[in-house]
């Protein structure tokens, strides 16, 4: 099958661009607004996008009427925001914070979820997530859509600290990913989790590519 996005010819039941870019992470993302009430909102289309000094971006589209979501103007205004990464015990609560409420809602009481402080930033973390991350806002790329709810605000933001339970790091010192159990979108309303891992090493002596792959920080990593 061949089709061009600008006609959308693809003469499926489904559109399967979103499918075809898997498994993506979803970012939890809490906020505080400008007047204090908390949100938090999960995300697809949420990625790392270096690692020394950490950044992360979230692509953010509008509602349908054209109107901005509340993680966007919350992070704008506020310049802040957390990462909380959702395993598959949290799916229920993650799916509930994905329902449209009212601004003046706070979807942590709304989801049943447990509040904590962050160290660096207001906005509170999902005291349940194994791993968080305290960022402040960077920049914001606005990618025009043909329709209202096509346009995307890709927000970019930089990673401060990271919080991670103790109980899902390894005697090695490596995250144990099958214990977590990160959970995944695949398109369409479909998930995925992680429920076993394999190693691949590049075949190669270059210790810059090996840095980079295990993205370590300078700071610590090269001290000798």
């Amino acid at each position: 099958m061949y089709y061009e996005t600008d006609k959308d010819d693809h003469n499926l039941s489904f559109s399967p661009f979103k499918s075809c870019v898997i498994p993506r992470p979803i970012g939890w993302i809490s906020t505080r607004s400008a007047d204090g009430i908390d949100n938090l909102a999960p995300y697809s289309q949420f990625q790392n996008l270096t690692f020394d000094p950490p950044y992360v971006m979230i692509g953010i589209n509008q509602n349908p009427d054209g109107k901005r979501k509340d993680t966007t103007n919350n992070i704008e205004q506020t310049g802040e925001f957390v990462y909380n990464m959702v395993t598959y015990d949290l799916k229920d609560k993650m799916n509930k914070t994905a329902v449209g409420v009212d601004p003046s809602v706070d979807e942590f009481e709304f989801a049943g979820l447990k509040k904590v402080p962050s160290k660096l930033v207001k906005p509170f973390r999902v005291a349940e997530s194994p791993v968080q991350m305290e960022c402040v806002y960077y920049t914001t790329l606005r990618l025009p859509g043909r329709g209202l709810s096509g346009t995307v605000d890709v927000i970019i933001g930089k990673v401060l600290a990271v919080h991670i339970a103790d109980d899902v790091i390894r005697p090695d010192g490596r995250l144990d990913i099958v214990k977590i159990k990160p959970l995944a979108r695949l398109g369409y309303a479909d998930y995925t989790t992680v429920d076993y891992n394999f190693e691949l090493m590049i075949p190669t002596d270059d210790e810059d590519a090996i840095f980079g792959l295990g993205g370590a920080s300078i700071i610590n990593s090269r001290k000798k």
